[in-house]
């Protein structure tokens, strides 16, 4: 981990510039996706007010991490907000820029009138597991997720 001041981090909305680190750290989280995949699901996210996707940058402009965070609605909940991916660059993390990140998140839910945000997490991930509940995240319950291709 390097330290950091949190202070001098941003967050800002990301860009098709940001596409290749993007696309990198998506590998990160498990999911391999090529800058050009990134930068078209980047450019469909852009046009859908109900999607965003936040960067974190460090004072040179270096991007150190991403969050993407929708607007969902469904017959069976309350309209919600639901974090679709949170990463921060290995030698970045616990440093404060995920919590930065999440905290954005949960503004721009709570600008939406949204009363609730969630999110999924891998059972492999138990460091991840820690640090939502630190923040005040609790486990409602395990599922499987079942996928078909089209």
């Amino acid at each position: 981990m390097q330290a950091i001041d949190t202070k001098s981090v941003e967050v800002r909305r990301a860009t098709e510039l940001d596409a290749e680190i993007l696309a990198r750290l998506a590998g990160e989280l498990g999911y391999p996706s090529t800058v050009a995949e990134v930068r078209g699901r980047l450019e469909a996210i852009e046009g859908d007010p109900r999607n965003v996707v936040l960067v974190a940058t460090l004072p040179g402009g270096e991007v150190v991490g991403w969050i993407q965070v929708s607007e969902v609605r469904s017959l069976v909940l309350e309209a919600r907000a639901e974090i679709a991916g949170l990463v921060v660059e290995p030698q970045y993390r616990c440093a404060g820029i995920g919590c930065k990140l999440l905290e954005r998140a949960e503004s721009w839910a709570r600008e939406r009138g949204l009363p609730m945000i969630g999110l999924h997490s891998n059972v492999l991930r138990e460091r991840a597991h820690g640090f939502y509940l630190r923040l005040g995240y609790r486990v409602t319950k395990s599922q499987k997720v079942f996928r078909k291709s089209l």
